[in-house]
């Protein structure tokens, strides 16, 4: 039982520094650019 955790630790070590390694060597930056979109909203309600 020992040695299965040991392996789970092991790949959990593992698994945290490739996420680590990868935000800092992996191209994560946006692309820019404008974007528009025409919105049509409802009209109010009358109170009348």
């Amino acid at each position: 039982m020992g040695r299965i955790l040991q392996v789970i630790a092991v790949l959990l070590v593992i698994g945290i520094l490739a996420v680590i390694g990868y935000a800092y060597v992996g191209d994560m930056t946006p692309t820019k650019g404008e974007q528009r979109q025409n919105v049509t909203l409802p009209e109010a309600p009358s109170d009348n």
